[in-house]
């Protein structure tokens, strides 16, 4: 069941609006690049903007299966606006959002990406973000705030479906931001 535009709730207007920025973002960050550029890194402790694009590619492929079956045997109650709960807001925080505030964590060894990209990362990134649209839209007529999912990378933790989507749409802002900061280096190589 999806809900029409006209008539869908605040949050998801705003999450597909993410979306579509996150999607501008990365095409004008990858697509003018090489191969070379793509891999390219500042030094061996820090990503490449490939592997930036690869790390949120498997990190939507882990997250958005177990956000999606939580909606199994729900029935619809939609809200207006997303509200995590005071942990999901803390992590967030503390650890998605790019701020000065954001920790910076090593990446769970599910997500964590691979030493050398593929070319075709960028239409892999797009791809998975249709994917998270698509979720948007059948979640739209369900309370997101009320309904959990098992965190598949924190054994134990559980974050209503709401913070499940604002964790991957802010991801996407931090990482697009630490790729656009690799390319923008002065000894970044040029085409």
């Amino acid at each position: 069941m999806t809900v029409p535009a006209a008539i869908a709730p605040a949050w998801t207007l705003r999450l597909l609006a993410e979306l579509d920025a996150a999607d501008a973002r990365a095409i004008a960050l990858a697509r003018p690049l090489s191969g070379t550029q793509l891999n390219w890194k500042p030094r061996p402790d820090v990503w490449s903007v490939g592997q930036c694009l690869d790390h949120l590619c498997v990190a939507a492929e882990v997250y958005l299966p177990a956000i999606s079956e939580a909606l199994d045997g729900h029935q619809p109650a939609a809200v207006d606006e997303i509200r995590p709960g005071w942990l999901g807001r803390w992590f967030i925080r503390k650890y998605i959002e790019p701020s000065a505030e954001t920790k910076r964590a090593t990446a769970p060894k599910k997500i964590a990406p691979g030493a050398r990209v593929d070319p075709g990362i960028l239409d892999r990134f797009l791809r998975g973000n249709d994917a998270v649209r698509q979720f948007v839209r059948r979640a739209a007529p369900y309370d997101v705030n009320r309904i959990r999912f098992r965190n598949p990378f924190i054994s134990g933790l559980r974050f209503s479906v709401g913070t499940g989507l604002e964790v991957l749409t802010r991801h996407e802002r931090r990482h697009l931001l630490q790729a656009e900061r690799i390319r923008d280096l002065p000894e970044f190589p040029a085409a």
